[in-house]
């Protein structure tokens, strides 16, 4: 299949091998996922953690997709009518090769790889999510990045018809969100297209979403159809929501509270009651590879 202007994944980067077919377990739950791209063959990756993961059960009917509902449960209750297959992404802006990008042409030529990551949300819970994905600076070095670009923003599907959540008023959708380019260039930023050897179900972004393992989970943006090189900052949708609870960064920063909560503690999902609560660490424990993307910032105050 070919982009809008004519060309081809192949006339952009050679194709890479596909690595390490894996066998992983199979869900009841796969049948909310993207039926094009069956099983996932993935290479383990260096960036993952040894911690244990959460189970397939968890990280699927344990969910913030607004577009679907405002309950936990409302993404995986209602998500089943989302149509993801066929997909494209728009991609434009400050880029070289703007253009309508199918879903399968992209991922014809991307070694995908596990990463098993710790996923934060602002609300104080967190999990162990094993995504399958491609670093997303694969994907903009494929388009060429101008130097006049800045930052990468990022938009979801509307679809009111199929997310239900999209038909009350609580965001103005479509959701947004955006990265500085470093961040975005950064190795531990991923789109991600399946978990646990699956393809992504509709309630975790099918078919494709965002992942920064470091910063609080809305800035994962799920289901894109969009993302834009752009030199100003973007609006993101919950700064624009309520600037004063969500910055534009969001790191995860257990110095500094939620105006609404502490960030200093996380309740893991699925660790029991007697479990207890456990510390956060300073950008989600990825420190080592992202704490030079902020020198000289006041982390404070670019919450």
């Amino acid at each position: 299949m070919k982009f809008s202007n004519g060309l081809k994944w192949s006339d952009v980067t050679p194709r890479a091998d596909w690595l390490n077919r894996r066998q992983l377990i199979a869900s009841a739950a796969a049948l909310l996922a993207t039926p094009a791209l069956a099983k996932i063959e993935a290479a383990k990756s260096i960036y993952s953690t040894d911690e244990e993961p959460n189970t397939f059960d968890q990280i699927t009917s344990y969910n913030n997709f607004y577009e679907f509902g405002y309950d936990k449960a409302d993404p995986a209750r209602y998500s089943s009518r989302f149509t993801v297959d066929p997909w494209s992404i728009q991609i434009d802006g400050l880029v070289d090769k703007p253009g309508t990008y199918d879903l399968s042409d992209i991922l014809k030529g991307v070694a995908l790889e596990e990463r098993i990551y710790r996923f934060r949300c602002v609300e104080a819970w967190s999990m162990i999510v094993p995504w399958i994905g491609f670093e997303l600076k694969t994907l903009l070095d494929r388009v060429g990045v101008q130097s006049s670009a800045k930052y990468v923003a990022f938009e979801t599907i509307v679809r009111p018809e199929e997310m239900p959540g999209q038909e009350a008023g609580l965001l103005n959708w479509p959701y947004r969100e955006g990265l500085r380019l470093d961040e975005a260039m950064n190795p531990l930023t991923i789109l991600a297209t399946g978990l646990y050897g699956e393809p992504m179900p509709k309630q975790n972004g099918a078919p494709i979403r965002l992942v920064v393992p470091w910063k609080y989970g809305f800035k994962s943006i799920k289901s894109i159809v969009r993302i834009s090189l752009v030199a100003d900052q973007p609006k993101t949708t919950w700064q624009m929501q309520n600037a004063r609870e969500y910055g534009f960064y969001s790191n995860v920063n257990p110095k500094v509270d939620h105006p609404r909560w502490s960030q200093a503690s996380e309740r893991r999902v699925g660790a029991g009651i007697f479990a207890g609560r456990q510390d956060t660490l300073m950008f989600n424990g990825y420190a080592d590879q992202v704490a030079a993307l902020y020198a000289g910032q006041d982390l404070a105050k670019d919450y």
